[in-house]
């Protein structure tokens, strides 16, 4: 019997590496199969389209069709009458725009059906695809994101930083938001700080979903010393994207401008005492239960810190008002 605990140092170094080459090979060849399988229902929807704007086949040739897959092909799945009129529609959507198509090839059918249908503008679509490659969301992370309108959200709320972020650090605007749902926490009413800091803690993982995939969690309650004091950061994490320290403050009440004076007191320490020297200077963000966006725009004016404003909410909101809001925006700039 072989013990592994014995294993040289530099012989464990191999093994580990060849391990990291099978996962690799893994891994590509499951997004080989996923990138076929999406090509074959993009073919097969482009067949039936042909034929039907030819007006060669009717909705019954197609019910036929599917009658035949299931009687010649038995162990072929995922090619049911109303699965071919998905695959029509799916390239009848994308089929006059070849950047959008190229990325339909990196999602796997499931997430392109959410995509496809619950979209409502070329926009959405586009976007939606291209967060859930970046973000690599699962279909229960893409449906959330649906319910809890982050499309409409990114549009007509962006995220209300500092001039200095928006100046220095235009990358980070497409990073953070002005609204985070954190409907996940379960919070009473009547909550504190506490309840809110101990639920983010507790579902960590979903926290960082809503976050997004780059942020790493660092620390709560981190110590940062100056002059001979001792404070404390509510939470600390960590941006790859970015590649530097994001520093997250939280409020159970409304936005008040001098909570942004603390924030700022944070970051130099942190940029002075932990920030490595191959690091970006650190941003910071202001997470609060409500905000005047007026008071908001004032108190960024003058900061000279990079960062941003945003709430918390702890029920998804109002989609259909959202979409409302969404279609007043986009008829104000249809001009422009």
């Amino acid at each position: 019997m072989n013990d592994l605990s014995s294993i040289a140092p530099s012989v464990g170094a191999s093994f580990n590496e060849i391990t990291q080459l099978i996962v690799t090979a893994r891994q590509r060849a499951v997004q080989a199969v996923n990138t076929e399988l999406i090509e074959l229902h993009w073919q097969v929807g482009a067949y039936i389209s042909r034929k039907i704007e030819a007006a060669e086949w009717g909705d019954g040739v197609v019910a036929q069709l599917a009658t035949h897959l299931a009687r010649t092909q038995p162990g072929l799945r995922g090619f049911t009458r109303a699965n071919l009129f998905r695959m029509r529609k799916f390239f009848e959507t994308y089929r006059h725009d070849a950047i959008v198509a190229a990325l339909l090839r990196q999602l796997p059918w499931t997430q392109n059906l959410i995509i496809l249908n619950q979209s409502k503008r070329p926009e959405e679509r586009e976007f939606y695809l291209r967060m859930a490659i970046q973000e690599k969301w699962s279909s229960r992370e893409l449906e959330r994101h649906f319910k809890a309108a982050l499309f409409e959200r990114s549009v007509v709320n962006p995220a209300k930083v500092s001039p200095l972020m928006r100046q220095t650090r235009p990358e980070a605007l497409s990073v953070f938001k002005d609204t985070y749902m954190v409907e996940f926490l379960d919070l009473a009413q009547g909550h504190v700080e506490a309840d809110l800091q101990g639920g983010l803690l507790r579902r960590l993982r979903d926290f960082l979903i809503e976050l997004g995939r780059d942020f790493c969690f660092v620390g709560s309650q981190y110590p940062l010393q100056v002059g001979g004091r001792d404070f404390a950061l509510d939470l600390l994490f960590f941006h790859r994207g970015l590649n530097c320290l994001v520093a997250i403050e939280l409020k159970v009440g409304r936005f008040e401008p001098e909570y942004l004076g603390k924030l700022d007191f944070y970051l130099e320490a942190l940029d002075r005492n932990v920030r490595k020297p191959h690091e970006n200077p650190a941003l910071g963000v202001l997470l609060c239960a409500s905000k005047d966006d007026e008071v908001v725009e004032y108190a960024l004016n003058r900061s000279l810190s990079p960062a941003l404003i945003a709430e918390y909410q702890t029920q998804l909101p109002d989609k259909k008002l959202l979409q409302a809001k969404l279609h007043e925006f986009y008829a104000l700039n249809v001009d422009e």
